[in-house]
């Protein structure tokens, strides 16, 4: 993994939390108010977990900048609590009830999320093993 897409991600990261404060803070108001009561709530919960998914994104890629610039060790930034946060899933029942906005940011926030898992994951080493087709294809790229 490189510094350059270790910025990037950042970039995308603070550029997507920065878009979901300012729709939270502002529009989501007049539009929770278009939701029956228990949605409502459900509505407050997923924001919630919006902010959570990007707060874990973002820790995660200060620590791996960290060890770019010679701060941190792989291996300190390997341990248990400098590792990816847990986030809990949105409801993707609920989702088709929220306004489109906030189904977009979600659905975002969830994406950005699974892709810094899997490299979390692969680099620390709990990734699955690599399929067959792709070992194929990372040899075909390499011999030519």
């Amino acid at each position: 993994m490189t510094a350059k897409w270790v910025d990037g991600l950042y970039i995308e990261a603070m550029v997507l939390a920065d878009e979901a404060r300012s729709y939270f803070d502002r529009e989501a108001r007049d539009d929770r108010l278009l939701l029956a009561p228990i949605d409502r709530v459900a509505f407050s919960c997923e924001s919630l977990k919006v902010t959570t998914r990007l707060m874990h994104v973002i820790a995660w890629l200060l620590t791996q900048r960290a060890v770019a610039a010679g701060e941190l060790s792989r291996a300190q930034a390997g341990s248990a609590e400098r590792r990816l946060g847990a986030a809990t899933a949105s409801d993707q029942v609920l989702l088709p009830k929220l306004p489109e906005t906030a189904s977009e940011l979600i659905r975002a926030s969830e994406d950005l999320y699974e892709r810094v898992q899997r490299l979390d994951q692969g680099r620390f080493g709990d990734a699955a093993p690599p399929s067959p087709a792709r070992s194929l294809l990372s040899r075909l790229e390499r011999s030519l």
